[in-house]
């Protein structure tokens, strides 16, 4: 029966030294060896052999990138607006040993560090700026505390704002704000139209009536140009009718008479003053004169052999 217990004591003696001889690190990971509780080496992922009782395993430190949830916090902007602020971290362990014995607890430490950079930085700034710049103040904040972590053996990798959130009063505020200013734009945005419109129909209306003076300018000239030609026509008329009468050619005269009366008559028909005209005339003389108009185009055309007999009306 002793013999059992003996050989049972040296069984789980025995796996117990091969348990502490032999050790395995997972990939993504190392563990410190310590000496008597003094810090020696570190191991890298892999199989190792430690002296067991003479050394063991200090720290099992993480050498992955990790995440760091950084929790909600009130904040006091620059301009007394109160806002609560949340974040996450992404950093690694470079240095084992560092990690492991420079700092008591590492996460708890860079949680506290994040938090309180990240009030001093929105500290500085006023709301607007917090709520528009967050890129600066994430490489703010990521300067700051990786500077200050760097003798922990960390390194600090991202540090990203997830939320920004004023009061609910603000929020309705700055909401009331932005509409103001949205309507402000669309008022000067409708103003320009109406201005450019205006503008176009004015020069369109000086284009119209630019066209309309040269039109009348040009109609004007045209009627200049064809009272000339009339002008003319009729001296050459009155002249060849002088030439007639010079000849002793009476029925010239009687052309010329009839045609200035019938002239006459026309624009008394065309008066707008009157309505009806009653006139005193001579009919015969009328007949005479239109007689004389046609013994004067008879000799001309018989002046030019092209003349030939007609006879007298019925």
């Amino acid at each position: 029966m002793g013999s059992i217990v003996i050989g049972v004591v040296i069984i789980v003696l025995a796996v117990i030294v091969i348990a502490k001889l032999v050790r395995i690190v997972p990939q993504g990971y190392e563990w410190t060896v310590e000496t008597f509780g003094r810090y020696t080496r570190t191991l890298s992922p892999g199989l190792h052999f430690l002296i067991p009782f003479y050394q063991a395993v200090g720290a099992r430190m993480n050498m992955m990138e990790q995440v760091l949830d950084v929790p909600s916090q009130d904040v006091i902007t620059k301009d007394n607006a109160v806002v609560r602020v949340d974040g996450v971290v992404f950093y690694q362990v470079l240095d084992a040993a560092k990690a492991a014995y420079e700092v008591a607890n590492l996460e708890q430490a860079s949680l506290a560090l994040v938090m309180t950079n990240i009030r001093t930085v929105l500290g500085s700034m006023d709301l607007d700026e917090s709520l528009s710049k967050r890129d600066a103040i994430n490489a703010q904040l990521l300067r700051v505390v990786d500077e200050a972590t760097h003798p922990w053996g960390v390194k600090v990798n991202r540090i990203e704002i997830k939320d920004i959130a004023p009061p609910r009063d603000l929020i309705d505020s700055m909401a009331r704000q932005m509409k103001a200013e949205r309507e402000k734009r669309a008022n000067i945005l409708e103003a320009e139209g109406f201005k450019q419109a205006a503008i176009l129909k004015a020069d369109g209306e000086k284009q119209s009536a630019i066209l309309a003076a040269e039109g009348k300018k040009e109609a004007a000239f045209r009627e200049a140009e064809a009272r000339i030609r009339l002008a003319e026509a009729e001296a050459e008329a009155t002249k060849m009718v002088s030439d007639a009468i010079a000849n002793g050619n009476l029925n010239a005269l009687n052309y010329f008479v009839a045609n200035k009366y019938v002239e006459a008559l026309k624009e008394i028909a065309h008066s707008p003053n009157q309505k009806m005209l009653l006139l005193p005339m001579e009919a015969t003389g009328i007949i005479g004169s239109l007689a004389g108009i046609a013994e004067l185009a008879k000799e001309s055309l018989s002046q030019q052999g092209t003349v030939k007999a007609v006879p007298p009306p019925r």
